[in-house]
């Protein structure tokens, strides 16, 4: 009956699976490779490629991982930099907002006390025209009641006589001046 499965088997032969014979030998020379390339070293070959190759890949990623971290760490400073440029520019432009403002104060106090100052003068400079029109009126007064006196009495009188009239004739016209 085995025999039959064989022989069924080679009658209806299968596309895809190679003849029995076939497969026999082309074990036997497969295993005799493997012992042949064991015997002469090439796995170990192989395998000392392998871990060099493993050992460079290993090795180009730390290089990589640390590439990584210090740029990391010199963008970190970077930052720390630029936020402390940002401080310092912040600074400088409040301390000149705050010299400019100070300056302003100073020019408004500055005006302020001129203006003030002119404004004395001013006041000053009017009290004494003031002053000197009130004289020259008392003046011109006193000129006029001596010229009235003359023509009313009808003579002309000596100094003192016309200073003690003139006088009197101030005190009169201004009282408490």
């Amino acid at each position: 009956m085995l025999a039959g499965v064989i022989l069924a088997a080679e009658s209806s032969k299968n596309p895809i699976l190679p003849a029995t014979n076939e497969i026999i030998w082309g074990t036997v020379a497969f295993v005799l490779l493997l012992l042949l390339l064991a015997r002469t070293g090439v796995f170990k070959q192989i395998e000392r490629a392998l871990a060099e190759r493993t050992a460079r890949i290993e090795g180009k990623l730390e290089k990589a991982e640390q590439i990584r971290r210090e740029s990391e760490e010199t963008l970190a400073e970077y930052r720390a930099l630029l936020a402390a440029a940002r401080e310092e520019s912040n600074r400088i432009l409040e301390d000149a907002r705050r010299s400019a403002e100070q300056v302003r104060r100073e020019l408004v106090q500055k005006a302020e006390a001129e203006a003030s100052r002119v404004f004395q003068r001013a006041q000053e400079e009017i009290r004494a025209e003031r002053d000197r029109a009130v004289s020259d009126v008392r003046r011109q007064a006193a000129a006029l009641a001596l010229q009235l006196a003359e023509r009313v009495i009808g003579e002309s009188m000596d100094e003192a006589r016309q200073l003690r009239l003139v006088d009197r004739y101030i005190e009169e016209i201004t009282p408490g001046a």
